[in-house]
């Protein structure tokens, strides 16, 4: 059997993301959903990150605690989420479904552009213990 296709893995994230209770999910619709195989050079140059398998997912934009009116973000915002990185944790962990993975990572995500640092997910996303 075959890996999932960036098609599968960009309809597991936006089955994710009709889950969000609104507002949230209105909010999110406005997000770019970017699923690709690989994080770009550029964004592992910038984040100084060695191995593209560390970043299974990546937002870009302004959060929107720290948007203003007089302030508009020029360009839209985006969630990545990097296929062959999730994949690999996937099989490393082995112990939870490839859909769930995916949504954790689409929920982590988009959870930045709500204005949660890592630090606020942290507190209660018990995913890691």
């Amino acid at each position: 059997m075959s890996d999932p296709d960036l098609s599968a893995f960009y309809k597991m994230a936006r089955a994710a993301v009709a889950q969000f209770p609104e507002p949230f999910r209105q909010s999110a619709a406005e997000v770019v959903l970017q699923v690709v195989d690989w994080p770009p050079e550029e964004i592992l140059r910038e984040m100084e990150i060695g191995d593209p398998l560390e970043l299974t997912g990546l937002y870009e934009g302004i959060p929107m605690t720290e948007r203003s009116l007089t302030w508009p973000s020029p360009y839209p915002d985006r969630v990545w989420l990097f296929r062959q990185p999730i994949l690999a944790e996937w099989r490393e962990r082995g112990d939870i479904a490839l859909e769930d993975l995916v949504t954790h990572v689409t929920v982590h995500e988009f959870a930045h552009h709500f204005g949660w640092s890592d630090s606020d997910i942290a507190t209660i996303d018990r995913w890691w213990e």
